[in-house]
């Protein structure tokens, strides 16, 4: 992938508004830490996570999601009128049909030709909706377009807990502990054509994506039976074997990326990644040899959001100067798939 023509024009994010602490999430697993001699603390221990956010009860995806895109608009000064496509990208999402983004499309109030859609590929989701909208731009197709996302961790989190303390193993300990990594909140990314435009900054320049579909069974959510004719949500994480084979995959992606947008890995100012917890983020820059001091971490207060982590870290950044005009700056997203995707953005 490479790219002459589009930029990031603007972010707009939504923070959910319910602070949740590790200390919390411990103290409702009272019962369990009891009996797996358990002590305090070990959640953040082997997360790194202090807290992360929520929603409301009944808030739904689209609200945030809505909220997310009005303030990318306004922070780019356009009109809503001028976006030629809307992607909601989440993996959360308001019903199987129609697309969560025309729900988005109406709040905003784009114009009729626009193309409203979603975009569906795990933590990767808002990346291949930001490829999506430069290719569309590069093809002269739209000059303008917005993806955007809202994910909501409240009800794996209490379905979670729930069978938790049902199932009081150390083995379900484990599987449950990403799980309760999960934070809420949303984010949009405006994209548009920066052809004519002097001094556009954020430019996409290029891009690369590899994938490792042979583990696509170690991370699922979805939704299943009780057995009692209620369906509910669930979640299974091999956590070790994402981090293991997520390394490698991202190892490989990343000399791929250096290749095509003809960087040194000493020439990268900044990188921006998708936010897991400590372990993951240790483990990838120590593989890809990038200093922790070019890093922008957000886990610790946000917990892993999906699809919304990286580019609301990278909004998050800008903000507090981490990010400034004519850095080099790697985005580097990972799903589970295993799909990886690289964005060189020159800021």
């Amino acid at each position: 992938m490479r790219y002459t023509r589009s930029c990031i024009e603007s972010f707009g994010y939504e923070l959910a508004p319910v602070v949740v602490t590790s200390a919390e999430l411990e103290a409702r697993l009272e019962p369990l830490y009891r009996d797996l001699h358990l002590s305090e603390g070990q959640l953040q221990a082997l997360t790194g996570i202090e807290e992360r956010r929520w929603w409301e009860p009944g808030t739904s995806v689209s609200e945030g999601a809505a909220a997310a895109a009005k303030k990318a608009i306004r922070n780019a000064g356009v009109d809503p009128g001028t976006i030629d496509a809307v992607i909601y990208a989440g993996v959360c999402r308001e019903q199987f049909e129609p697309a969560t983004a025309c729900r988005i499309a109406a709040a905003i109030g784009v114009a009729p030709r626009a193309a409203v859609y979603d975009v569906s590929n795990a933590c990767l989701g808002v990346m291949n909706g930001i490829v999506d909208l430069a290719n569309r731009i590069e093809l002269g197709q739209i000059r303008r377009g917005i993806v955007v996302a809202s994910e909501t961790a409240r009800e794996i989190n209490e379905v979670m807990i729930q069978r938790m303390l049902e199932n009081r193993t150390m083995e379900y300990f484990t599987r449950g502990l990403t799980t309760l990594t999960g934070g809420s909140s949303a984010v949009a990314v405006l994209v548009g054509d920066a052809a004519g435009r002097e001094g556009a900054g954020r430019r996409v320049r290029g891009g690369v994506q590899q994938t490792a579909p042979e583990f696509h069974g170690l991370c699922t959510w979805g939704l299943q039976s009780d057995g009692n004719g209620k369906v509910l949500p669930f979640m299974n994480t091999d956590s070790a074997s994402v981090l293991k084979y997520g390394v490698e995959l991202g190892m490989r992606t990343w000399r791929a990326f250096l290749e095509k947008a003809g960087w040194a890995r000493e020439q990268v100012d900044r990188i921006i990644c998708h936010q897991v917890g400590s372990g993951h983020q240790e483990s990838i820059l120590r593989a890809l040899g990038i200093p922790p001091d070019r890093d922008f971490p957000t886990y610790r207060w946000l917990g892993n959001m999906g699809t919304v982590s990286l580019p609301l870290t990278a909004a998050l950044a800008e903000e507090r100067g981490f990010l400034k005009p004519g850095h080099r700056v790697g985005l580097l997203g990972i799903g589970s798939g295993l799909n990886c995707m690289m964005l060189a953005i020159e800021w």
